[in-house]
């Protein structure tokens, strides 16, 4: 029994440092291309990844969070909320931001179903892009209210974190018609649920390793996929045989199939704090 507890610990180690390094360092460095606007994700980024985070406001556990977030509202809608962060821009931050969105083509081609979220942190400046196709739902007047009352009180703070979730939870509400001004301002109720469902899963999975029935045998450490079982916000997959994620979800969360081709004509609104 011991000797399972050791192992079970050192797996445990081993693993979280692990996922820390991804990420950490899975995103490339912010390229400028001749244009002047930085270069296009590669399509492995893009189904992985839909935060940015080229300032480091956010800590490695911080972006995963937000990326689950967005990725659960993509996949049940095909909308592609994308943030980015950057350092300083010496441009005007609207319009670069509507050049930046519109290169990438965030959003779905014969949709226009994207957002585009760019935070500078030396200007002190963030703005909310949107797609041809969502416009009409997210509105230049509720995106400057989405910034004003959900995103620069905590920016001001020093909090990216929970203004840019709080922008999320915001959007959503908007294109689903039930945004009010009304989100709290002391909770992060989808955070909470995560950690609750995470806890059950780990729970769950302790049990079946050193019950009898779920330990026939004297147990099993792999999985089908010849790695041990990881689990992740929509289910299971297996590190094995040279892939991480293979066919399921990647730790994060991106876009399936990367971003669609969606285009953007200068809607939005922007901010400072």
């Amino acid at each position: 029994m011991l000797s399972k507890f050791l192992r079970l610990f050192l797996w445990t180690l081993v693993f979280g440092l692990g996922v820390q390094n991804l990420l950490s360092q899975d995103i490339k460095p912010l390229k400028i291309e001749a244009d002047g606007l930085p270069a296009k994700p590669s399509e492995d980024t893009q189904k992985a990844h839909s935060v940015y985070d080229y300032a480091k406001l956010l800590s490695p556990e911080e972006r995963r969070m937000l990326e689950t977030k967005i990725s659960k509202y993509y996949d049940s809608t095909s909308t592609q909320i994308v943030i980015a962060t950057i350092k300083k821009l010496n441009d005007d931050i609207s319009l670069y931001a509507t050049e930046w969105a519109h290169k990438w083509g965030i959003g779905q081609k014969d949709k226009g179903n994207g957002v585009f979220i760019l935070v500078s942190k030396d200007d002190h400046k963030i703005t909310i892009r949107t797609g041809y196709g969502v416009e009409h739902l997210l509105t230049d007047a509720l995106s400057r209210r989405i910034i004003e009352n959900e995103i620069i009180p905590y920016f001001r703070q020093g909090n990216f974190y929970k203004g840019l979730s709080n922008a999320i939870d915001a959007i959503i509400k908007v294109m689903k018609d039930e945004y009010k001004n009304d989100l709290p301002k002391n909770q992060d109720s989808g955070d909470y649920i995560f950690w609750i469902i995470l806890g059950i899963i780990l729970l769950i999975f302790l049990l079946s390793i050193f019950s009898k029935g779920g330990n026939s045998g004297g147990g099993s450490w792999r999985s089908s996929g010849g790695g041990p079982i990881i689990f992740t916000d929509s289910g299971t997959s297996s590190w094995g045989g040279g892939s991480f994620g293979g066919g399921g979800s990647s730790w994060g969360g991106g876009f399936s199939g990367g971003f669609g081709g969606g285009g953007f004509g200068g809607g939005g609104a922007t901010g400072s704090w």
